[in-house]
């Protein structure tokens, strides 16, 4: 660990342990919260501004958010979903391509209800579409091109703006959303991909496209799946980590920068209990509290001190008690256990929420402790976050 880095850890923790409440962040404040760019109303909360500090989301309490979840990249582009305890979702932020769910594709910059969608029990944002999980079945909407809403249809000549049925798959648990691919995870432990497969983040042994959902040959035993960019983590049952899809950074773990159209190990873990993908880096926690990170590093978003990237996962110095990790573009966010949140890497536009613009190689605080912070998202692969 680097002098400036552990000094960097040393000052974020004794602020931590000081802090009283910082204007910026009322703890006691029951809303979601959310900072950094908000070109397309993505922050919902009425306006386009950039936020430095975290600033709530309109009428949206964090005591209804089961799940948010947030998509897209640039101009126009980026939303946000939030699945209430009701089984309801609502949307805002970029409406281009239809993300939004509302039938129409007009940006909206506060949240209102997904046309339609009730008893929903997951919910998934990509770069241009989302993905929701309705007794088991899977509904999406928004952007087509490349089959992701896995309709089996071909691409329609608008963007489809109210949810539709996905082919094929019931039982599902879970779902993730790449930029511009999608991922299922079935009660029997089955993967189930489809969308874009340029750089094999379909992980079905081929770079072809696909409309429909196809299984990921030889896992069945999988707890838990994540979706990068281009690239998907899965957790099995013996806590093991495969990867598949793009490694040019080397998101997937395996010593070399060569994609991967099938699944392969992720080297130098175990016991690992979470597991945690940014647009083209990752993070493990693993049963012992510790956390490894791997993948690309420009600027320091693997929290290691460095800004170089890693094909295997390293340890990240100086955390303890994290309870969860997101990465967005070139930036990252933990969450400790006492309800802090920290960040670190890229900061041109606030992402990381200390009220500069200034980046950083060393943890800084977003959200002290007590801020009733128990998740964060951010955007597939911007510069945008979330705290609720």
């Amino acid at each position: 660990m680097t002098y400036a880095y552990a000094r960097g850890v040393a000052a974020a923790l004794t602020f931590l342990a000081l802090a009283g409440t910082p204007a910026h962040a009322e703890p006691r404040d029951p809303w979601a919260r959310a900072w950094g760019q908000n070109n397309s109303g993505q922050l919902g909360n009425g306006s386009t501004l950039d936020q430095l500090t975290p600033s709530s989301v309109k009428g949206l309490a964090r005591n209804d958010v089961r799940e948010l979840t947030s998509g897209g990249w640039s101009k126009d582009q980026v939303f946000a979903l939030a699945l209430l305890h009701d089984g309801t979702v609502q949307s805002w932020g970029g409406n281009v391509n239809g993300q939004l769910g509302d039938g129409t594709t007009a940006n909206r910059p506060y949240p209102a209800p997904v046309a339609g969608l009730s008893g929903v029990s997951d919910i998934a944002a990509g770069l241009d579409f989302a993905l929701a999980v309705r007794g088991g079945r899977v509904l999406s909407w928004g952007n087509d091109t490349y089959g992701q809403l896995g309709d089996g249809l071909p691409d329609p000549t608008s963007p489809v703006t109210r949810p539709i049925a996905v082919q094929s798959l019931n039982k599902v648990k879970e779902v993730a959303a790449g930029c511009q691919f999608a991922a299922a995870l079935r009660e029997d432990g089955t993967v189930w991909t489809w969308g874009r497969n340029h750089e094999g983040q379909l992980g079905i042994g081929s770079t072809t496209d696909r409309n429909t959902p196809q299984r990921v040959p030889g896992l069945d035993d999988v707890v838990a799946v994540r979706a990068g960019c281009r690239h998907v983590l899965a957790l099995t049952a013996d806590h093991q980590v495969k990867a598949w899809g793009r490694n040019g950074g080397g998101e997937l773990g395996n010593d070399s920068t060569d994609q991967s159209t099938s699944p392969v190990d992720v080297k130098h873990l175990d016991d690992v209990t979470s597991i945690h993908a940014g647009p083209y880096h990752n993070f493990a926690l693993l049963g012992d509290g510790t956390v490894r990170a791997w993948g690309e590093n420009w600027a320091g978003q693997l929290g290691d001190g460095t800004k170089v990237k890693r094909t295997t996962p390293v340890p990240v110095p100086g955390l303890a008690g994290v309870s969860s990790l997101l990465g967005g573009w070139g930036f990252t966010l933990a969450l400790l256990d006492d309800q802090s949140v920290l960040s670190w890497g890229e900061n041109d536009v606030g992402q990381l929420g200390d009220g500069t613009t200034a980046s950083s190689l060393s943890p800084v605080v977003a959200l002290p402790p007590g801020s009733g912070t128990t998740r964060l998202a951010s955007a597939t692969a911007w510069k945008t976050s979330y705290a609720y």
